[in-house]
């Protein structure tokens, strides 16, 4: 197993780049937890994987392609202008957001 060191000045700069304001507690508690973390993955290179293909896929998959195609729509501007509350110059009026 992979026995990695994690350091206390790693972790607080971690914590300074996502934010983060850790007691000196926290920093210890993640500190084991990070490590223990690491251990448990790298049980991982104790496998032997020899004669195992990678995997990138689980299934097939594949981009299902179309062209992209203009469809003329029955509905006219009147038609849709008159849907709408209030309406002025060809253009739906809605209330101001800012």
């Amino acid at each position: 197993m992979v026995d990695m060191e994690i350091k206390r000045e790693d972790i607080l700069h971690l914590a300074d780049l996502s934010d983060l304001s850790l007691t000196d507690e926290e920093v210890e508690s993640l500190g084991k937890d990070l490590q223990d973390i690491i251990k448990y993955i790298s049980q991982l290179d104790e496998l032997d994987t020899k004669n195992v293909e990678p995997t990138y896929q689980v299934f097939e998959m594949e981009n299902v392609w179309r062209n992209d195609e203009v469809v003329e729509q029955e509905a006219d501007r009147e038609a849709l202008l008159a849907l709408s509350e209030k309406s002025r110059d060809n253009q739906i009026e809605v209330p101001k957001v800012l």
